[in-house]
């Protein structure tokens, strides 16, 4: 199963401009909800979830055959989801036009 690992940057004029008892909004960028993904009968990504906030720095973590490359491939709309949602800055899959994802070379 894939890992989902985050780090989110900040910069220290930011910080500094917000106190402890107030948070800055942050766009969220991507919502992955429930995503199955599968080649015929077989399953391969089973209930992922995660968000993407703007200025996140995102990766997908796993062995071989975890689900990383077809998930990605799910959310460039190249491979149907079985189930599940997938949203783009607040639209539906259909706004894919504003990813872009650079896959492994085989």
């Amino acid at each position: 199963m894939a890992t989902v690992g985050r780090r989110r940057r900040t910069s220290t004029s930011a910080k500094a401009a917000v106190s402890d008892d107030t948070a800055p909004a942050v766009a969220r960028i991507l919502n992955v909800d429930e995503l199955y993904v599968a080649y015929g009968p077989r399953t391969v990504v089973h209930g992922i979830s995660f968000d993407i906030l703007e200025g996140e720095i995102f990766g997908l973590l796993g062995p071989n055959g975890a689900g990383k490359t077809s998930t990605l491939s799910a959310i460039e709309g190249l491979l149907p989801a079985k189930s599940g949602g997938i949203d783009t800055l607040r639209h539906p899959l259909e706004a894919k036009a504003r990813l872009g994802v650079q896959l492994q070379s085989s």
